[in-house]
């Protein structure tokens, strides 16, 4: 008989164990090239170490002037400006345009000393005597990004524990770092069990389901920057199970073992990590996934997960994905949204219950999938998952919730 834990419960099991695991390291570290830091976690802070810009430059191609000059001008009364001279880009300007007179710049062009504004070129007319009207009025400041506006020497641009996306790629070239630590990846082992599993490519017998386990949770690891090892299909053979966690154990931070998990006669996860180490719980009080089990051996955290495959989605979701981040130093944020339920849903089953929905962006509606924990297909094209607590027997159409993006 399985004693389960709320959600809550187990996550607080989890975090009281994550530092007794002498393998979770969160500040081991690595320098890597910065173009390949990306969705890694850094492990230093990245500071300005001078100010960017350097200089006021432009944003637009056109002309560098007074804005007092350029006051009450218009298309029919322009501002003639004399033009003293072009500022090259990549250079700076050899002189300063005094009142009455401009100079051209480009965009990303440095605005020389004493100009206060550029006008677009397309607001110019050039007379083609040295001479150009100004066809519209420019405040101070106008299209010009100041000195140090971006970052200031000194300044924290991005925490340690970010988690590096493309434009933060961009922010730390942009900085001068060609180089950056960042937390080392944690290893997860993923292993299948059972005698009805064949490998993806096999051609189906009678009683025989394809491994979807080890390449879904293959796949879920490298979407969140960990690494990973496949330890392969296991079959319901006591012995065997307990030499493949075992050989996990000495090489992973964290051990998947999907099968197994619940209380008939062939589940045996349970017993072979009891056996081994510690045994930290066993059954969530969750649907899908109330049978999956956390253990502890040779201070490498075990998860025994559910063999239907939404099962082990989800816990893997809920509580896999969220350690993996903290292993790296770093904490797994959701992204979410309120929709409208577009039909009723029941429960009464005395445990929080996920819900994978599709949405419709236009009318703002989540549809939930009707499914079972064994059945993948019906995945197919789902944005996220909505949760019903568990002292709650349903949702009426129309009711406003949360979805949780994956």
């Amino acid at each position: 008989m399985l004693i389960v834990k709320t959600p809550d419960e187990v996550r607080e099991i989890i975090n009281a164990h994550l530092l007794s695991c002498k393998s979770n390291d969160v500040l081991s570290f690595e320098t890597v090239k910065t173009l390949d830091a990306l969705w890694r976690v850094l492990h230093q802070d990245i500071i300005a170490n001078e100010n960017i810009p350097g200089f006021n430059r432009s944003t637009v191609d056109g002309y560098a002037v007074l804005s007092s000059d350029t006051f009450g001008c218009s298309e029919s009364i322009p501002a003639v400006l004399t033009v003293k001279g072009e500022v090259l880009m990549g250079e700076s300007a050899d002189c300063q345009p005094e009142p009455g007179t401009c100079m051209i710049v480009s965009t990303g062009g440095e605005v020389p000393d004493g100009a206060d504004a550029v006008v677009m070129h397309e607001f110019t007319e050039d007379f083609g005597t040295g001479m150009v009207g100004i066809q519209k009025p420019a405040a101070p400041g106008n299209n010009i990004i100041y000195y140090n506006d971006d970052s200031s020497a000194g300044d924290l641009v991005l925490p340690a524990g970010t988690v590096i996306s493309p434009h933060d790629v961009g922010i730390i070239s942009a900085l001068g770092y060609s180089d950056v630590e960042v937390c080392c990846k944690p290893v997860v082992g993923v292993i299948s069990t059972g005698d009805e599993l064949v490998q993806v490519s096999a051609v189906l017998k009678s009683g025989q389901v394809r491994d979807v386990n080890t390449p879904m949770l293959l796949a879920a690891m490298a979407d969140i920057g960990a690494a990973s090892k496949d330890y392969g299909i296991i079959p319901d053979d006591s012995k065997a199970i307990r030499n493949a966690m075992l050989s996990a154990v000495e090489s992973c931070d964290i051990v998947l073992l999907s099968g197994g998990s619940s209380a008939g006669v062939h589940d045996m996860t349970a017993r072979i990590i009891e056996a081994e180490g510690e045994l930290l719980f066993h059954g969530i009080a969750m649907k899908p996934g109330k049978p999956t089990i956390l253990g502890v051996v040779k201070d490498k955290l075990i998860f025994g997960l559910p063999g239907h495959p939404v099962a082990a989605f989800m816990v893997t979701e809920l509580f896999v994905k969220p350690l993996v981040f903290c292993f790296m130093g770093a904490e797994l944020k959701r992204k979410t949204t309120m929709a409208i339920l577009s039909e009723p849903i029941s429960s009464n089953h005395g445990r929080e219950e996920y819900v994978l929905v599709r949405l419709d962006s236009e009318s703002g509606l989540a549809t939930p999938i009707r499914s079972k924990s064994g059945l993948i297909a019906s995945m197919a094209g789902i944005d996220g998952y909505i949760c019903i607590a568990r002292d709650n027997e349903g949702l009426a159409k129309g009711t406003e919730v949360i979805v949780f993006y994956f």
